[in-house]
C-alpha cells in the first residue's frame, strides 16, 4: 500500500507550482466513506432545494380560493420565485469562484432557508410575493455551486453516476414535496409546507462546515498548501479503511492559474459550448417547472376537481418523473450525455406535441400524456447540472454554470408565467404544446451541439484557453 505521507508534499506542490499532481492525486483517489459523508451532506440541500422550488405547487390549490387568485396572479407568483433564482444563479456563480465553494455554499443554503421560515409568515399576495423572490436568490445560487463542488472530486471513469447520484435526491425532492403537500396541506395548512421546508435546511448548514474547500479551486488560486492539506485528510481515511492508494497516474494534464472572467465563456471552443448548454437548460427547464408548478392548479382550474384530487394529480406526475430519473443514472455513462440529452428531451417533445392532434382530453387522459412527457424528460433535468460543471474549466466552473442556470430561472419565470396567458385564450392543449415545442428545441440543440464529456478528465475535456 502507498504511504500517503510520501506521495506528495505542500513543499513539492510549491516547488513545482502547478495543478497537476492536484489533479492527479484526486484521479487515482478510491472512493472512500469521506465520498459517502460529503454526498450525504451535498444531498440533503439538493433535496431541500427541490422541495422549496416547488412548494408553491401545492400551496397555491388552497390559495386561488382564499386570496381569490385568477390566472394572471397565479403565473407571477410561481414565476417570481424563480426569477430571484436568476439573480442568486448568476451572483452567487460570480461569487464561487473568488471567495470558493464551500462559503458560497454556507452561504446559499442559509438566505433559501430563512426565506422559506419568512414565506410562511406571509399574510397577503404581495407580501408573499417578495418574500418568495428574496428566497430564491438563495435556491438559484444552490445548483451550480454544488454540481461544480461534487465533479471537483469525482473520479473521469464514473463522474457522471457519482454525481447524479446525488441529484437524483432533486427528482426524491419533487416527490416529496407533493407527498407531504396531499396531507399537510388540507389538514395543517399551506404555511407548514414551507416550515418543513426550511428547518432540515438549517440542520444542514453545520454539517457543510465540515467539508474541505475544493482542492481544485484552490490550487487554481495558488493556495497549494491548503490544497495538499485537503487531499491529504481524505487520502488519510482511505489508508485508515484499507484502500489502496494508487501510483500518480501519469498523463494527467496541468491546469494553469486562472481568474474567471465572464467574457471567457465565449472565447475558442466555449463559445459553442455556453450557447448550446443555454438553450439545453432552456429548453428542459421551461417545461420541466411550467409542468410541475402548475399541475396542481391546471386540474382545479380546467377540470374543477378539488383540492385533494388536484394535488394527488401533481403527485402521480411527480412518482412518474423520480421512475425517469433513476433511469438517467444508467443511461448517463451506458451511452453518454449527448445521447442521453437527444433521447429524453425527444421522447417528451413526442408526447407533449401530440396535444397538438388531440382534441381535449379527460382528467385522467391529460394526466397521463402529460406524466409520460415528464417520464421522459428527467433524465435530462437530473443530469444537466453534471454536464454544465463537466465543460468548463476549474476557474469558470461555478461562473458558467450559475449563468447557464440563469437561463434556466428565466426560461422557468417565463415558462410558468405564460401559462396563465395561453390557458384562458387557447386552452390546456396549447399549453402542453407549447411545451413540448421547447423540447424539441432542446433536442435539436443536444443533437448537433452538445459535447461529449464521458470518461474524460476535466482538465482534458475543458482546457483552459
Amino acid at each position: 500500500m502507498t504511504n500517503v505521507a510520501t506521495i506528495t508534499s505542500a513543499a513539492t506542490l510549491n516547488e513545482r507550482g502547478d495543478m497537476r499532481h492536484v489533479v492527479a492525486r484526486l484521479e487515482r483517489l478510491p472512493h472512500c466513506s469521506w465520498h459517502l459523508k460529503m454526498r450525504l451532506i451535498i444531498c440533503t440541500a439538493w433535496f431541500f432545494d427541490a422541495f422549496d422550488s416547488i412548494a408553491i405547487a401545492v400551496v397555491l390549490p388552497p390559495l386561488i380560493g382564499m386570496w381569490h387568485l385568477v390566472p394572471q396572479q397565479i403565473g407571477p407568483l410561481i414565476g417570481i420565485g424563480f426569477l430571484g433564482q436568476l439573480v442568486g444563479a448568476i451572483a452567487f456563480g460570480w461569487l464561487a469562484e473568488k471567495w470558493g465553494r464551500r462559503s458560497s455554499m454556507l452561504a446559499t443554503l442559509l438566505i433559501f432557508s430563512l426565506g422559506a421560515l419568512a414565506c410562511a409568515a406571509a399574510t397577503s399576495y404581495t407580501m408573499l410575493f417578495w418574500l418568495r423572490f428574496i428566497q430564491g436568490i438563495g435556491l438559484g445560487g444552490e445548483i451550480p455551486l454544488m454540481a461544480a463542488y461534487v465533479n471537483e472530486f469525482a473520479q473521469a471513469k464514473s463522474r457522471g453516476r457519482f454525481s447524479v447520484s446525488i441529484q437524483v435526491l432533486f427528482s426524491v425532492g419533487l416527490l416529496a414535496v407533493a407527498l407531504v403537500g396531499v396531507y399537510v396541506v388540507p389538514h395543517w395548512g399551506w404555511q407548514w409546507m414551507f416550515i418543513i421546508g426550511a428547518v432540515p435546511g438549517l440542520i444542514a448548514i453545520p454539517m457543510r462546515t465540515v467539508l474541505p474547500e475544493s482542492p481544485r479551486w484552490l490550487a487554481g488560486q495558488g493556495r497549494y498548501d491548503e490544497a495538499d492539506e485537503a487531499l491529504s485528510r481524505i487520502e488519510a481515511v482511505a489508508t485508515r479503511e484499507g484502500l489502496t492508494v494508487a501510483p500518480l497516474p501519469a498523463d494527467i494534464p496541468a491546469v494553469a492559474e486562472a481568474r474567471p472572467n465572464i467574457a471567457d465563456l465565449f472565447k475558442g471552443i466555449y463559445l459553442r459550448r455556453t450557447i448550446s448548454v443555454w438553450l439545453i437548460w432552456i429548453g428542459a427547464y421551461f417545461v420541466s417547472y411550467g409542468i410541475t408548478a402548475w399541475m396542481p392548479s391546471l386540474f382545479r382550474t380546467v377540470y374543477h376537481l378539488n383540492v385533494q384530487q388536484s394535488l394527488n394529480y401533481g403527485l402521480i406526475n411527480n412518482v412518474f418523473g423520480l421512475c425517469g430519473a433513476f433511469m438517467a443514472l444508467y443511461l448517463i455513462e451506458a451511452i453518454g450525455r449527448r445521447r442521453m440529452f437527444v433521447l429524453s428531451l425527444g421522447g417528451c417533445a413526442a408526447s407533449l406535441i401530440a396535444f397538438a392532434f388531440l382534441p381535449q382530453l379527460s382528467a385522467a387522459g391529460t394526466l397521463a400524456l402529460a406524466t409520460c412527457g415528464f417520464f421522459f424528460l428527467s433524465s435530462t433535468l437530473l443530469s444537466l447540472a453534471t454536464y454544465t460543471a463537466e465543460i468548463y474549466p476549474t476557474h469558470l466552473r461555478a461562473l458558467g454554470g450559475g449563468v447557464a442556470s440563469a437561463f434556466q430561472r428565466g426560461a422557468s419565470v417565463v415558462g410558468t408565467t405564460v401559462v396563465g396567458w395561453v390557458l384562458p385564450y387557447y386552452g390546456i392543449n396549447a399549453v402542453f404544446v407549447m411545451f413540448g415545442l421547447f423540447a424539441l428545441l432542446g433536442a435539436v440543440t443536444a443533437f448537433f451541439f452538445a459535447t461529449e464529456t464521458r470518461g474524460k478528465v476535466l482538465e482534458h475535456v475543458s482546457p483552459v484557453v
